[in-house]
């Protein structure tokens, strides 16, 4: 079963890595940066370091913090190599993110928690159940009123104000001259 899993989820790829036929990114959101590529999905915000900044800024305020650096965790941790590193790892996202005693614990269902048992024998994918349930939580819930919160909105006006600053009108004007003589 676990078998099954790991290559139902290996087949699903992120956004990032689907290209077309000739190897280059599909997405229709290619030139879209920013807040602009932030408001067409969570996923593109998670892949932006400063969208993942304003989020938890965002979520800061709302005592939700703990949700994206748990997603955020679990990420990390699938790319861990070695028993030993994972072990460490494991234990450190139960401690802080699972454990009735967590610093920072994470909001999932109670048939979801891990038994402490489960970390002698890590895997990739063990925190994939909570994880999802926990990006579920922010999609459905945080991302929107994310999209509508003052932190996002200014630093969508103060990008747009840059791109119509002199400065990068005129950068525009010089880069449209020289492609298009």
């Amino acid at each position: 079963m676990f078998n099954r899993a790991v290559s139902r989820l290996s087949r699903k790829r992120p956004p990032s890595e689907i290209n077309d036929g000739e190897g280059h990114p599909s997405s229709s959101h290619q030139t879209l940066k920013g807040t602009s590529k932030w408001a067409t999905s969570l996923e593109n915000l998670l892949e932006d370091p400063e969208g993942v900044k304003r989020f938890r800024e965002f979520l800061k305020k709302e005592f939700s913090e703990e949700n994206v650096l748990f997603w955020l965790a679990c990420e990390e941790f699938k790319k861990t190599q070695g028993t030993k590193q994972m072990q460490e790892k494991a234990k450190e996202i139960y401690m802080t993110f699972l454990s009735s005693k967590a610093s920072s614990q994470v909001n999932v269902e109670g048939q979801s928690r891990l038994n402490e048992t489960i970390l002698e024998t890590p895997h990739p994918l063990m925190f994939q159940k909570l994880q999802d349930q926990i990006f579920n939580l922010m999609k459905y819930d945080s991302y929107s009123r994310f999209l509508k919160s003052d932190i996002f909105l200014n630093h969508k006006k103060s990008e747009e104000q840059e791109e119509n600053s002199p400065e990068a009108q005129t950068a525009a004007k010089r880069a449209s001259r020289i492609y298009n003589t």
